[in-house]
């Protein structure tokens, strides 16, 4: 079975575009929303924090790398305690709220 990446429009004509093809970089992004604000488009409260929170998570690191730092420095001392009851006890109230879900 071949994929194909192309879409069809409501009128049923294939469309050209490609996956991809639209992807706004940030420039463009910036100067659509200027775009879009000269043609009458406005965003929700919303929408326009959602956008806020997420050039703010762009800027915000995945990772705590001095505190991961500070955990292979106390692994390597022997310093390192584990709290196995701590462990259990999130198992199982990971399962209990899968539980509950399902």
């Amino acid at each position: 079975m071949k994929i194909d990446n192309s879409v069809n429009p409501l009128g049923g004509q294939p469309s050209t575009r490609r996956n991809g093809a639209a992807k706004a970089s940030p420039e463009t992004s910036s100067s659509s929303a200027s775009s879009a604000e000269s043609s009458g488009l406005a965003l929700s409260p919303l929408s326009a924090r959602l956008q806020e929170v997420s050039a703010g998570m762009a800027n915000t690191p995945a990772v705590d790398t001095a505190r991961v730092a500070q955990i292979k420095q106390a692994i390597s001392e022997g310093r390192f305690q584990v709290d196995s009851g701590k462990i259990a006890d999130g198992l199982i109230a990971s399962v209990r709220q899968m539980l509950s879900k399902g």
